[in-house]
């Protein structure tokens, strides 16, 4: 999920934009499916978990830190970056020098909001996700006043990564300060995409709390932002099925499949989940279809353990009774 922003200072040379395009965790929309399938557990078998539900337990799923694109002027934050990519330790010691060095000027500071963010992104990638959270909020803290827009992103930032820790009522007061900032002028289609992401991102923690309604309420505010999000449509057939409106389900699966490229990163987990609301509406030709996809795209995948376990138990497709052959004329 990518969260857009701004330059961050006013003054000093500019980072990259490619380096703002990333600042947080992206949870998994769901973890994959505990098996057998839903409408064939036994009564101490628990259903999917609805998305957000399970709080990750490592960096799956997290974005790495994005790299410079090949013509962009080097800064030491991309080499920061670029130091935790070849060592993460030692990346990580050099940012938190870089953070202790650049706290010396008065804020708003650029330089320390800039050592803090990269601290965050190779925290994010160890798995800290405390820690990572503390540094978006300390980038955040020196992004000037007039650029408030900027200073939301590493909010939404920092309510990621708290979600990826499994803290999800502190993430959902992360997420909600990120949206209380209005884009000063007209929104433009990015401004609505990082809205959005951050609506999905408030979905994951509400679910995690047992606020469903209010879960679905941001899903429908995603969808308004970002139409074209993959992932809101995702999770919202996700908790449709939990919900047993197995209607609204496949409307929103069929949508996420046709927002998704064929070899997309979501594309496996939207196979899987449509296989389990197939299955539920009895439809078994359709879900064995859809998780023999999960197969072919990411054999390897977690999702691919579980569409196979899945297949598993619905057995061999039947077999067509042959055909007596017309006789001869």
């Amino acid at each position: 999920m990518l969260i857009l922003l701004s330059a961050l200072f006013a003054a000093g040379p500019l980072l990259p934009a490619e380096v703002w395009r990333q600042v947080g965790p992206n949870p998994r929309p769901f973890e994959p499916s505990p098996l057998p399938i839903p409408r064939r557990k036994r009564a101490t078998e628990v259903p999917p978990p609805v998305p957000g539900a399970t709080s990750p337990t490592g960096a799956a799923g997290i974005p790495a830190a994005p790299r410079p694109a090949a013509a962009s002027k080097l800064t030491r934050y991309t080499l920061c970056l670029a130091q935790g990519d070849k060592d993460l330790v030692t990346g990580i010691a050099s940012a938190r020098a870089w953070l202790a060095e650049s706290k010396a000027g008065a804020a708003p500071n650029r330089a320390w909001g800039a050592a803090a963010q990269c601290l965050g992104q190779l925290l994010l990638q160890q798995g800290d996700f405390p820690g990572a959270e503390a540094a978006f909020a300390e980038s955040a803290e020196q992004v000037p006043a007039a650029d408030a827009s900027a200073a939301a992103a590493l909010q939404a930032a920092a309510g990621n990564a708290s979600l990826a820790g499994g803290r999800a009522e502190t993430a959902l007061v992360w997420l909600d300060k990120a949206l209380s900032v209005a884009p000063a002028n007209a929104p433009t289609a990015d401004d609505n995409a990082a809205r959005g992401a951050v609506q999905i991102n408030r979905s994951r923690a509400l679910v995690a709390l047992g606020r469903l309604s209010e879960a679905s309420g941001a899903l429908q505010e995603a969808h308004r932002l970002a139409p074209d999000d993959p992932e809101g449509w995702l999770l919202s057939a996700t908790l449709a099925r939990r919900g047993k409106d197995l209607e609204r389900a496949q409307r929103d699966i069929e949508v996420a499949a046709g927002l998704e490229p064929p070899g997309g990163t979501l594309a496996p987990q939207i196979g899987l989940e449509a296989g389990v609301i197939a299955v539920l509406g009895g439809r078994d030709a359709a879900a064995r279809k859809s998780w023999e996809s999960v197969l072919a795209l990411a054999p390897e995948s977690a999702e691919a353990k579980t569409a196979r376990g899945y297949l598993d138990q619905l057995g061999p497709a039947p077999v067509q009774p042959a055909q007596p052959p017309e006789p001869a004329r």
